[in-house]
């Protein structure tokens, strides 16, 4: 239910990012928003990839907050997921900049995956 309130209720980074991420338009890559994951939510989240995606509004500054983002990015990295983060305003302000960096990191994940097989 929260996830779905979060959904609804998505500031306005996560709608731009949104546009970018659905419908695998990033590198056929099938990504998530509001994702529940063990106890927490998950901004954007591509389950083959095991990456997650936060974005990091004004409140994200505070002494709480971060002590919160720390305990869940430990957790998603006990799970086997890689989160990476954005501010609010590189969304805002310079998208390309964000696609290009999830591209690199989905280009890093698929090097990985054939210097194993």
């Amino acid at each position: 239910q929260l996830a779905r309130n979060l959904r609804n209720n998505s500031t306005q980074s996560e709608i731009r990012l949104w546009g970018y991420l659905k419908g695998k338009q990033i590198m056929g890559y099938d990504f998530h928003r509001q994702k529940p994951i063990d106890n927490y939510i998950l901004d954007f989240f591509c389950n083959e990839l095991m990456l997650g995606i936060e974005l990091d509004g004004y409140s994200h500054h505070f002494e709480e907050v971060l002590v919160k983002d720390e305990r869940k990015e430990k957790r998603m990295n006990e799970l086997g997921i890689k989160v990476i983060r954005f501010e609010d305003e590189e969304v805002m302000r310079d998208i390309d900049n964000v696609i290009r960096s999830i591209e690199g990191y989905i280009e890093e994940f698929e090097e990985n995956v054939r210097l194993c097989l």
